[in-house]
């Protein structure tokens, strides 16, 4: 089956910006699979496309999306929207998740899914599961190397001085530059603690989830997806044998590897397993 087109679309995000998507689609009644990128991700990083194309190519309607606040404008690749990542937040991008997921099952995207299931990678994972805890309408869920505690990261040291200067600078490790990231974030999990807990929302999943994550990632521990797996009813364990956070893949994308072979071909063989009917 040739892959079908990638047709952009473009909605108000959370923060009022531009909420920036592609959607591949064979058109017709099809179930469809969201995809969430994850912190200084995006949607064309290194893999996504190849996923979404993947993901097409099988009978899928493939949706993936820039959050609003991930500082990725137009262009596609380029933190050009600075302003934007500095004022990013969780529940921003929640609401995100959740504004695409309305305008594809209204129609507004231009297909009507059959069934919808959302695939998120790390940070893109933790959203994914929140989503999935309460929205009923979502029917499978698949994570990679999912985080299951927003904020780990941050030293109680690096948050005191992040808090006396306001601002913390992510390095983005691809292209060396230094994004200032405002205390909007840590604010937002201060305040919204029970609501952006991951790990407590995972006992409320209950549709099949497959929890992807790689025995060496160097970013979120193995013990992230243990205890994910542990609480949710229907989640299974999918431990990649030598796999990173990326499974080995950079960006731009010059190739698989065995790592992310076996992560795709389960990713794709669960959401047909349960959202083709």
């Amino acid at each position: 089956m040739a892959t079908p087109a990638r047709r952009p679309f473009s909605l108000t995000g959370a923060d009022g910006g531009p909420l920036r998507g592609d959607i591949r689609s064979a058109g017709g009644a099809r179930p469809a699979v969201v995809i969430c990128h994850g912190f200084k991700g995006f949607k064309d990083w290194g893999y996504f496309p190849v996923v979404a194309e993947r993901l097409a190519r099988a009978g899928f309607t493939a949706v993936s999306f820039n959050f609003s606040g991930s500082g990725v404008g137009a262009g596609g690749e380029s933190f050009d929207e600075p302003e934007r990542f500095r004022r990013n937040t969780y529940s921003n991008e929640l609401r995100d998740l959740g504004i695409v997921l309305s305008e594809l099952r209204s129609g507004g995207l231009g297909v009507r899914p059959t069934k919808t299931g959302l695939l998120g990678h790390s940070m893109g994972g933790g959203i994914a599961a929140l989503q999935s805890a309460t929205d009923r309408a979502v029917e499978a869920l698949v994570t990679w190397s999912a985080t299951a505690r927003f904020g780990r990261l941050w030293r109680s040291d690096q948050i005191a001085e992040w808090r006396r200067t306001g601002t913390l600078d992510i390095v983005n490790q691809r292209t060396g530059e230094r994004l200032p990231l405002a205390t909007d974030i840590l604010d937002d999990l201060e305040r919204n603690d029970d609501r952006l807990n991951v790990l407590a929302a995972a006992a409320a999943v209950r549709v099949p989830w497959l929890v992807v994550h790689g025995s060496a990632d160097e970013s979120v521990p193995t013990t992230d997806a243990r205890d994910l797996a542990a609480r949710a009813p229907e989640a299974q364990l999918l431990l990649i044998e030598n796999g990173g956070h990326t499974f080995g893949i950079k960006h731009p994308w010059s190739g698989s590897t065995p790592q992310f072979d076996q992560v795709l071909d389960a990713t794709v063989d669960w959401f047909s397993r349960f959202l083709v009917a």
